[in-house]
């Protein structure tokens, strides 16, 4: 979509990794738990609105994030979710989650606690990207 604009909050809380298929792939600045979110290049604010070629995309982006988030972190569940109540923008979370994470078993949302990460761990995150994910995620041109 040519005319995609990434919501001003998801900008503002995230660092903007690249492009993963056809979503931005961004980054939580919360290093308490490896938090990312897909943000598809489309105007549809909910999943089932998207057409069958995006959606498909989305899945397998999702699914290939979180077979990435689980080794690389050492995660024993991934959280999957679209909510969009805050942020009206698709957007999809993909949570590492681990039974000694700071809000096990609870949700991951709606928690002050946070510990940003320095630039270096954002960019050694980036090359392990860069390195497992076999071309699929393009670094962001900013």
């Amino acid at each position: 979509m040519s005319n995609f604009h990434l919501s001003p909050q998801l900008k503002d809380d995230c660092f903007i990794l690249g492009k993963l298929g056809d979503s931005q792939l961004l980054l939580l600045n919360n290093a308490l738990v490896p938090w990312f979110i897909l943000v598809p290049h489309t105007d549809a604010t909910e999943l089932f609105e998207l057409d069958d070629e995006i959606r498909f995309g989305l899945v397998r982006d999702t699914d290939d994030l979180a077979n990435f988030i689980k080794p690389a972190f050492g995660c024993d569940k991934i959280n999957v979710a679209s909510i969009g109540n805050v942020v009206s923008q698709l957007h999809v979370h993909v949570v590492g989650r681990h039974p000694n994470d700071f809000f096990w078993p609870g949700v991951v949302w709606g928690h002050e606690e946070r510990e940003e990460y320095t630039d270096e761990a954002v960019k050694e995150i980036t090359a392990s990207l860069l390195a497992n994910l076999d071309g699929q995620f393009v670094l962001s041109e900013q």
